[in-house]
């Protein structure tokens, strides 16, 4: 699983590289780069704490990995936590106060406001869900805020998906295609928050075996077991 949340991340996280090559570099000024020239320090760190975010967060999901080093995930969390918080922060302070790029509608800032106050307050339920040991809250909120901040990566399927069969979208389908991204990550989430673990078929055998069989056939069979061996 890290590897494919690795994977739906690469897009974004490239795409923010780029950006901030054009800054560094003094790429040159055009109408849907003028905004991000003209105040670069919400950009600059909003690219910072999602390719962190994105990348250092996949391996949260790795159970065996957790398991085997549990002071590297809570290590990891007193990172992630706040740049996901400042990652979402700098996400919505741009939807209100960047100049609107062409494109863009009211109703697609409408959803870029909804889900990052979405993101934020899943980071905020999942923290005090751990400060309150609720291991259980802790996972499902966390899982939640992460499902957003990769919005990104499945907007890019959506979006291609569209081209292929359509060709450019318009305003109100790039406003859907966008919530699409965010709605399919969310419904996942959503899934491997509310899925059971499996037990094993023998460890579910073994249990009913026991329960049916009464404490004088089980002491029987323990005696021929000794007698055979």
């Amino acid at each position: 699983m890290p590897a494919a949340l690795i994977l739906l991340s690469a897009v974004p996280v490239i795409a923010g590289a780029v950006r901030l090559n054009e800054l560094i570099a003094g790429a040159a000024v055009t109408p849907e780069n003028a905004r991000f020239f003209a105040v670069p320090t919400p950009v600059v760190t909003h690219i910072f704490c999602v390719g962190v975010y994105s990348v250092l967060g996949a391996f949260q999901f790795a159970s065996g990995f957790r398991r085997r080093r549990p002071g590297w995930h809570r290590a990891a969390g007193r990172l992630l936590i706040p740049c996901g918080l400042v990652a979402a922060l700098t996400g919505l302070w741009m939807t209100l106060f960047y100049p609107r790029p062409a494109g863009d509608g009211d109703l697609l800032t409408g959803f870029r406001l909804v889900f990052g106050t979405a993101m934020v307050v899943s980071i905020l339920l999942g923290l005090a869900a751990i400060r309150r040991r609720d291991v259980t809250g802790h996972r499902a909120w966390m899982i939640r805020g992460y499902a957003i901040a990769l919005g990104a990566g499945t907007q890019v399927l959506t979006h291609l998906s569209w081209f292929l069969f359509f060709g450019a979208p318009g305003e109100f389908a790039r406003a859907l295609l966008m919530g699409a991204g965010w709605m399919i990550n969310l419904a996942v989430a959503e899934w491997l928050i509310r899925r059971r673990p499996v037990r094993s078929p023998r460890t579910l055998t073994g249990h009913a075996d026991d329960h049916r069989r009464s404490p004088g056939v089980m002491a029987r069979e323990g005696r021929r077991t000794r007698l055979s061996s």
